[in-house]
């Protein structure tokens, strides 16, 4: 009898065992970054979307860190991590591009959301811009809710949509070169041509502007919402930015 009740205790923590690794190594880890000393409109929406991806962490089992300090944006950082987002902001000197670059090309996947994708002549990063696909152009202001037109709504990031939805509001931005133009580019969302003229002070009067798409040569996604307190508005666009996360991690 002592011997069964030994083998039975011997047999469950071999399973707690087990099934505690499996879990581990299940869980996928990821980072966002941010900034406080940016625009407030974009403060407010890091606040927003570290409240919006810590609940759906802990919803979904993964492990959801932030930090505000863009030093961390290193090797030894980032190699506890599958996914890096950046949120309002993007990296200034070359030691945390090259740490990105470097993540990048080791298979990391990234999520960007709308200014951290800003670049232009002053940027001077040009693996940035074969990396994003496009420079920055233009935008409308103020920011305005936008319709949407959804170009791939066969796409994990985009099944939830369908081929259309309103956006809420968003300073949106335009691009030259436009990416679409780039082979390895493929557009999950675009501006609705239906919103010409968008804006009161810039105007965006025409042209063919995406908000959403990945570079298939990385595991990376690009979204052009992220501006104000009025993003996490829409169970539609929400269950994109859900989405988004669970593929950029190779989970379904």
């Amino acid at each position: 009898m002592k011997k069964l009740i030994y083998t039975t205790v011997f047999l469950l923590v071999i399973f707690l065992a087990v099934d505690t690794a499996f879990a581990q190594q299940s869980q996928f880890k990821v980072l966002a970054l941010y900034s406080t000393n940016v625009e407030s409109d974009h403060v407010d929406f890091a606040m927003d979307a570290i409240k919006f991806y810590g609940k759906m962490a802990k919803a979904k089992g993964f492990a959801f860190d932030t930090t505000s300090n863009w030093a961390d944006l290193n090797d030894k950082k980032l190699k506890n991590y599958q996914v890096v987002i950046w949120l309002n902001e993007f990296p200034h000197n070359q030691a945390q591009r090259s740490a990105f670059e470097k993540f990048m090309g080791n298979g990391g996947s990234w999520l960007g959301f709308h200014v951290s994708g800003y670049n232009d002549k002053y940027t001077k990063w040009p693996w940035f811009v074969d990396f994003l696909g496009a420079t920055f152009y233009n935008n409308n202001w103020p920011p305005l809710p936008a319709k949407m037109i959804v170009d791939d709504n066969t796409h994990p990031v985009t099944k939830s949509l369908g081929k259309s939805y309103v956006a809420p509001i968003n300073e949106w931005y335009g691009w030259k070169p436009n990416p679409r133009d780039n082979k390895d580019i493929k557009v999950l969302v675009t501006l609705d041509p239906a919103n010409y003229p968008l804006g009161k002070k810039d105007i965006i009067r025409d042209g063919d502007i995406p908000v959403v798409w990945t570079n298939t040569k990385y595991k990376m996604l690009y979204m052009n919402m992220g501006h104000g307190d009025l993003i996490f508005t829409s169970p539609e666009q929400n269950q994109m930015f859900e989405d988004a996360l669970l593929w950029l991690a190779g989970k379904k």
